[in-house]
């Protein structure tokens, strides 16, 4: 009887350790207190962009070839030179037998400037033979192919943003001023035309040219960081902070620009939302935020 009496001692001195120890351990994780980062959801201006990339070219732009056969004995313009309409470009010999010799003009067909004169002295050149470029850069143009499901987001006289690598630092503002009514069956796209005024002739004739097209702007909406969000709309979630607790709501997306979110349901302005440390939450989780 001493021996079992022993035993049943121990038993419930085992019971009563391993019960306290459950309870510490319960304690513990219940006090755990998660440490994130955090921001108010605030209001800004967001719009949502097309963006893409072409070559700029003149207003009005012409490859000039010769009306005769002949050599070219003297050039009257070179490269980057001023010129008028009918204002000669190059003098061609005939050369043919029984001819009297009278010297042939190539004539610029646009008021512009000479981009390129692809011919030397001595060349010889028939009516096939380019002989110069001309261009009118008063104006810019680029031309661009637009999905069909973005069309009825393009308009006449919408403003458009281009950038060059020559001027990295300087936006210029062109406008829509071409929308072609037909749609091309094999890409689903129509070619629309931006056009520039370009006085100063900073943009030249086949630069590289980035465009964005603003296609829907939303002013004073709430946003958030794309680091808040878990998962995709329309399943997406964030941590918002009540009382130092994490509670997980489900949110409503809008447009993205940048590094925000507008969101349209699920919080409003000035909720506090977790954007770093989501990983170790659940909800209901005690936190410590820091903004």
């Amino acid at each position: 009887m001493k021996g079992a009496s022993f035993y049943l001692v121990c038993f419930l001195v085992a019971i009563t350790f391993f019960a306290g120890c459950g309870r510490e351990v319960g304690r513990k994780i219940k006090e755990e207190i998660v440490p994130v980062k955090v921001m108010k959801v605030k209001l800004e201006n967001l719009t949502k962009n097309l963006e893409y990339v072409g070559n700029i070219k003149g207003e009005n732009e012409a490859i000039v070839y010769p009306k005769v056969s002949g050599k070219i004995i003297e050039k009257v313009k070179e490269d980057g030179s001023p010129i008028t309409k009918g204002e000669v470009i190059a003098y061609i010999d005939r050369d043919e037998v029984g001819l009297k010799f009278e010297k042939a003009p190539v004539e610029s067909p646009l008021t512009g400037i000479v981009g390129r004169v692809y011919v030397d002295i001595g060349s010889s050149v028939t009516p096939q033979s380019a002989v110069a470029f001309v261009t009118n850069i008063d104006k810019a143009k680029i031309s661009l192919d637009i999905p069909e499901k973005f069309l009825p987001k393009v308009s006449l006289g919408q403003e458009a943003e281009v950038r060059v690598d020559a001027y990295p630092q300087d936006k210029f503002i062109g406008k829509v001023t071409k929308v072609s009514p037909v749609v091309d069956i094999v890409t689903r796209a129509a070619p629309i035309e931006i056009t520039i005024d370009n006085s100063n002739h900073h943009l030249q004739s086949g630069m590289f040219a980035k465009v964005k097209l603003v296609i829907e702007e939303n002013k004073n909406v709430s946003v958030i960081l794309k680091e808040s969000v878990l998962g995709k709309d329309p399943d997406a979630y964030v941590y918002v902070i009540e009382n130092k607790k994490a509670i997980l709501k489900k949110v409503a997306l809008g447009i993205r620009q940048g590094p925000y979110f507008e969101v349209r349901d699920g919080v409003v302005t000035g909720d506090t939302v977790v954007i770093m440390g989501q990983q170790r939450l659940r909800d209901g989780s005690s936190v410590e935020p820091e903004e």
